[in-house]
């Protein structure tokens, strides 16, 4: 009787850790890796980022470093409209620190939220205020929507790749 209610407990730990690392293997993000100027896709959307240029702000917003702006054309391959905000890139040095766009009003074509129409290329660029070095690497990370539900992560080589 000890014997079958040992098995049965053995066997119920085997099943809950095989349950357990299935449904973790499945919710691990799918990381994706480009450099700039090539086509990467995350979710639903291509995005082609480019290196802009770097700039001092302007009267209302001006940055404690610099601002590194980025380039981004986005084309939403889905039947659907989504939804792309400046909230899902961020840039990454070479010490691995994120750092969060900032906004501003400094062109007509700054991302802040936008929905992206089926098959419709749209171009926007946005700016991290970082200490700029041309000497070391940066990349870019892009990250779905929530509304997206998609595992990919993009990993957009910037700089000195």
């Amino acid at each position: 009787m000890v014997k079958i209610g040992i098995i049965a407990v053995v066997a119920g730990i085997i099943i809950s850790i095989g349950i357990a690392l299935y449904y973790y293997d499945q919710y691990q993000p799918n990381f994706v890796f480009a450099e700039a100027g090539e086509p990467i896709q995350v979710g639903p959307v291509k995005y082609i980022v480019e290196y802009d240029g770097t700039h001092e702000g302007d009267e209302d917003t001006v940055p404690e470093h610099v601002f590194v702006k980025i380039r981004i054309k986005a084309t939403n391959l889905s039947s659907e409209e989504t939804r792309m905000s400046g909230g899902q890139f961020y840039i990454v040095d070479e010490n691995n620190d994120k750092t969060q766009p900032v906004y501003g009003d400094f062109s007509d074509e700054d991302l802040l939220d936008y929905y992206l129409q089926p098959n419709k290329e749209t171009t926007f660029t946005t700016q991290f205020d970082v200490p700029f070095d041309e000497g070391k690497q940066y990349k870019i990370g892009i990250q779905p929507t929530k509304v997206q539900s998609s595992l990919d992560i993009g990993i957009i080589c910037l700089l000195n790749c």
